[in-house]
């Protein structure tokens, strides 16, 4: 009995000194949690997004980017698939986010059948009309969509490493696919 004791402590002790934030998902959970908690990486890359818009306005900008972070914000996902196979691995993570791809379709189909209403003297365009209408349409989505993506990894001097993801997985983490 005291032999069985000691085995059973040993397997616990060995598991529970394993590094556990080091598998695939975890790291996945990570890069997801950065978007979820507005990280300073997370941040950055949108102002910087932001700041090589030249279509929008300075008080555009502001409320758009308020947009993308409520976005971040309600971001939820589950991991649905993890594979390993020696140093690479992929995990399919199913995300849900707010669906701001049909507000911006539906606010171009009305932009074009209504364009009068946005042009003015001083833009023809109707350029700043219209975005101050898409985004003020962007501000009333409520509805969500799921995606699933494929995060790749691949493990580096015995670290997970998760590679850069493509635009289209950008565009579903965003709500603009």
């Amino acid at each position: 009995m005291k032999k069985l004791l000691t085995i059973c402590f040993g397997l616990l002790l060995l598991v529970g000194c394993a590094d556990t934030t080091n598998t695939p998902s975890k790291k996945v959970e990570d890069f997801l949690g950065k978007y979820q908690k507005l990280d300073d990486d997370v941040l950055t890359q949108l102002d910087v997004t932001m700041d090589n818009d030249s279509e929008m306005d300075d008080d555009q900008k502001k409320e758009y980017k308020s947009l993308m972070e409520k976005q971040y914000q309600n971001l939820s996902y589950k991991i649905t698939d993890e594979k390993i196979e020696d140093d690479t691995a992929t995990v399919d993570a199913e995300i849900e986010v707010y669906d701001y791809q049909t507000s911006i379709t539906k606010s171009d189909e009305y932009f074009n059948e209504h364009k009068d209403e946005f042009v003015t003297d001083d833009d023809e365009a109707g350029t700043k009309k219209y975005t101050d209408y898409k985004i003020k349409q962007l501000k009333d989505v409520t509805d969500k969509i799921t995606h699933t993506i494929t995060f790749n990894l691949t493990k580096e001097d015995g670290e997970w490493k998760l590679q850069d993801i493509t635009d289209t997985d950008r565009q579903k983490l965003h709500g603009l696919y």
